[in-house]
């Protein structure tokens, strides 16, 4: 028999994780980690299934169908079986209702995000029009229109998989996507009802029963203050367009299974969800949310990579031995465990502050905190989900560029976290907008000094160490900074939102080591912490403007 490669297998993905699964057991109180973990271990079931499952079968792709036989325009669109499978799976378990609910308090958020960190991978990106639902729901709540509350909210929310709607939200236009007051819809109001005209570029999940969109009332100013969020639901009853067209569906990189259309409105019938101009302050109670979302599915990918590099790692013998014996693979290994764990302690401690911000629980300081996090977060996660999807290809060798193995798809669909939802360049900014409005770095810095005051354990002074000398050496950029020219400090808000997302993981995953060292006597965590402050926290820049200026222009 010729030689033939084990491929990488997947055991139940909850309770095979290690990280979350201790994380649960010190935020949550026992009665309520007891209530969710059968949700937990169905769903990290589910992931192993639809892995082992997804290998047998050939990849699809939505599919657009403009016309009937008869040549009548139908814009029917055929999704892929897991997204087919996802929508009974998301209602039955309530990936969108759980963040809403009261009965776990402000664990509710956390209870959401550790089924949505499991459920991400499974789903073939179902979980962007789950994301959007939650943001929409957040939005309605806030807008205070009843009509429009009691309409949609019992189908958001709802865990009947015959009563369960997602939303879309259509706010990008050719002529921008997070810049967005260059809006060409229009809404008129023709015989009492609003209606919309115009053209969205990329509207995900085109299959919603419902939108979220911006348009510019007729006659009202440019600029993003005139522009009003309007609530559509697209089809009617009996499966027809609205006076919607789809032109196509868009060539994307990765993400391939959930359907991006760009679609025309030629009057389609919309609501005005609250004042007609400000529609893009309506949005902002939503950014939170689908930021945290974003956050969480780019944590979902890197533990994805993990678990399959480990695994593959133990079946691939070269040179004699395992993989995962032979010392730089190890080291390889450490490397991105240690940068994922830092990962996963932030953007879950943002879960915590969303969850007390809903429940009315959190003061002023945290509101500000959470402010100033969820740019942060959606940010650095983003770049490295990137970077440890390709680092997991080459785990994997030549296998890794195989599309068919399906490792090669990790790495294409990891690239859209570091753009939904705002690129980089766009969450810095966000970052430093937030950092003037809530008053500078304090909420952030009272926050790390409240987590480090409980770490005792002498073996984690150093990483504790380095993480209030980031702290100090952020501090000592920013003095400089602000008293500079604004674009000096916007020059360099994109190194400082890294430097201090970097410090208050390493802040987090040292108190979680501390934890995890005398409750449950596992010194990983430990180690994970002391690998990722030698990987380091900063690399700010003293001259970042004029060698910024003179490196990006061709002339002389």
């Amino acid at each position: 028999m010729p030689f033939l490669q084990a491929a990488p297998m997947l055991s139940n993905q909850y309770l095979d994780d290690r990280v979350l699964r201790s994380y649960l057991r010190r935020v949550l109180p026992p009665a309520v980690l007891s209530a969710i973990e059968g949700d937990l271990t169905d769903l990290g079931e589910y992931a192993s299934s639809a892995w082992a499952q997804s290998r047998t079968r050939e990849r699809c792709e939505p599919k657009l169908t403009h016309m009937d036989a008869w040549g009548e325009r139908i814009d029917r669109i055929e999704l892929t079986p897991a997204w087919l499978a996802a929508q009974p799976l998301a209602a039955r378990h309530g990936l969108v209702a759980a963040g809403h609910e009261t009965i776990h308090g402000t664990s509710a958020r956390v209870h959401q995000f550790a089924m949505v960190y499991l459920f991400h991978c499974a789903s073939e990106f179902y979980t962007c029009p789950l994301a959007m639902t939650d943001g929409a729901a957040t939005a309605l709540k806030a807008s205070g229109n009843q009509r429009l509350i009691d309409r949609a909210m019992p189908h958001f929310l709802s865990r009947d998989p015959e009563q369960f709607w997602i939303s879309g939200q259509w706010m990008t236009e050719n002529a921008g996507g997070s810049d967005v007051s260059g809006t060409e819809t229009v809404a008129r109001e023709e015989n009492g009802r609003w209606r919309l005209y115009g053209r969205k570029w990329f509207t995900s999940a085109i299959n919603a029963q419902t939108a979220l969109a911006l348009a510019r009332p007729a006659g009202a100013a440019p600029g993003s203050d005139s522009l009003a969020l309007f609530y559509l639901e697209p089809l009617k009853p009996d499966g027809r367009w609205r006076n919607i067209t789809l032109d196509r569906l868009k060539d994307k990189l990765g993400t391939r299974e959930l359907p991006t259309a760009e679609i025309r409105l030629d009057g389609a019938p919309a609501e005005l969800v609250g004042e007609a101009k400000h529609g893009v302050r309506q949005i902002a109670p939503m950014l939170n949310v689908t930021r945290a979302w974003n956050a969480i599915g780019a944590l979902a990918t890197m533990r994805r990579c993990i678990a399959l590099v480990r695994d593959y790692s133990n079946r691939r013998v070269v040179f004699g031995k395992p993989l995962a014996e032979q010392a730089l693979h190890q080291d390889t290994l450490a490397g991105m465990q240690a940068e994922y764990e830092a990962a996963f302690h932030l953007a879950f401690y943002v879960t915590e502050l969303l969850g007390r911000v809903q429940m009315g629980q959190a003061d002023e300081a945290q509101q500000n905190l959470l402010r100033l996090l969820t740019p942060l977060v959606k940010l650095w996660t983003g770049k490295l989900a990137v970077t440890i999807a390709s680092e997991t290809c080459e785990c994997f060798g030549g296998m890794g560029y195989l599309e068919d193995s399906g490792i090669p798809q990790l790495l294409r669909d990891a690239q859209v976290w570091s753009i939904w939802e705002g690129t980089s360049n766009v969450q810095a900014l966000d970052f430093l907008r937030a950092f003037r409005a809530t008053g500078g770095l304090q909420p952030l810095l009272s926050a790390q000094r409240a987590i480090l005051s409980q770490v005792q354990a002498p073996e984690l002074e150093p990483c504790a160490r380095a993480a209030r000398e980031g702290a100090t050496r952020i501090t000592e950029w920013l003095q400089k900074a602000s008293s500079g020219e604004r674009e000096r400090m916007e020059a360099g808000g994109r190194e400082l939102a890294f430097g201090l997302a970097r410090m208050l993981a390493l802040s987090l995953l040292t108190r979680h080591a501390e934890w995890a060292l005398r409750a449950e006597n596992d010194p990983r965590p430990a180690a994970a912490a002391r690998r990722f402050a030698d990987h380091g926290l900063l690399r700010l820049k003293s001259n970042g403007l004029h060698d910024a200026q003179m490196l990006a222009s061709d002339s002389y």
